[in-house]
């Protein structure tokens, strides 16, 4: 797969067929899109392109709304590689490029920069200045450009029925299961091993502090998890905790990982965890003795899981 930062530094000379779409999450539902739009590809020998943006267009156009992202750029870009499309471009949204009328998006960049002979595109898509424009206006300038519109039907879509919305409620939620559901894989987090309090340690479970450093990327709600790594080629299972260690009064929001068969040094390394079930809520303890008792109670919790799997 191509990966393609920003539109002005592709170029193509075949004829290509298109979707366009933020794909937060690359659920359920945007698989489905992308397994017609190779299918399609393939049968009329076009390239296969996404077209996709960053920041998030909500985020530009309303400042104030402080919304987090199931996937990084590359979580995203990783998960809709395996989809077999040939090219990712990821273009920069800014107040400029919202401004851009319609047709000018149409003629500019779909026509002119991406030479597309096919769109696949949901019934209610929105584009253009102030997303005036809709799917009758598309297929409109699609006759008028040369291309064609597939549309993706209201039942298509809620047959699925999956949004990257309800996906982070249910992340947020601590629903984690519910949430694999409409994603079709584990949710994860990936971030920098620092050093911490090193309290874990004292009490017979010590922990790898992840510092995740996309500021956009979504937190579950705080609470204790159960996780899998993958580390030397492994599989390690283990339990997370996201809070504020309020036995502790500590205050500071951490992501903390225990991992049970795991005993090597691994600070400045890079760590994903993989979220497979909510456990409990945090919470505040009488002394450091209750909260070791507990956390015990935590990992056989955990093991009991493991074993089920």
């Amino acid at each position: 797969m191509k990966k393609i930062n920003g539109i002005d530094n592709f170029s193509i000379n075949s004829e290509s067929i298109i979707t366009i779409g933020t794909f937060d999450g690359v659920h359920k539902g945007h698989q489905k899109i992308l397994k017609k739009l190779i299918t399609e590809s393939k049968k009329l020998n076009l390239e296969s392109i996404v077209l996709t943006f960053f920041p998030h267009p909500r985020t530009v156009l309303n400042p104030n709304y402080a919304l987090k992202l199931i996937n990084t750029i590359d979580e995203r870009s990783r998960l809709l590689e395996k989809s077999g499309i040939n090219t990712l471009i990821t273009h920069p949204f800014d107040k400029n490029f919202s401004q851009l009328s319609p047709e000018d998006f149409v003629k500019d960049i779909l026509v002119n920069k991406l030479n597309i002979k096919k769109i696949l595109i949901g019934y209610d898509h929105r584009f253009g200045k102030n997303r005036t424009a809709g799917i009758k206006d598309l297929k409109k300038l699609g006759l008028k450009y040369n291309f064609k519109v597939i549309e993706i039907s209201a039942q298509e879509q809620n047959n699925v029925s999956i949004s990257s919305t309800k996906i982070r409620n249910s992340i947020i939620q601590g629903k984690i299961k519910k949430a694999k559901s409409y994603l079709g894989y584990d949710f994860s987090l990936k971030g920098k091993v620092i050093k911490g309090n090193e309290i874990g340690r004292t009490i017979g479970f010590p922990t790898a502090n992840l510092e995740i450093e996309e500021d956009y990327k979504l937190i579950p709600k705080n609470g204790v998890y159960l996780i899998y790594t993958k580390l030397e080629k492994q599989v390690f299972f283990g339990m997370m905790n996201i809070g504020v260690k309020p036995t502790l009064e500590l205050k500071k929001e951490s992501i903390e990982v225990n991992l049970f068969d795991w005993k090597k040094d691994i600070y400045g390394e890079f760590l994903e965890v993989f979220i497979l079930d909510y456990i409990r809520d945090e919470k505040k303890f009488d002394s450091l003795i209750d909260l070791t008792d507990q956390i015990k109670i935590d990992k056989k919790t955990c093991l009991k899981l493991i074993e089920g799997k």
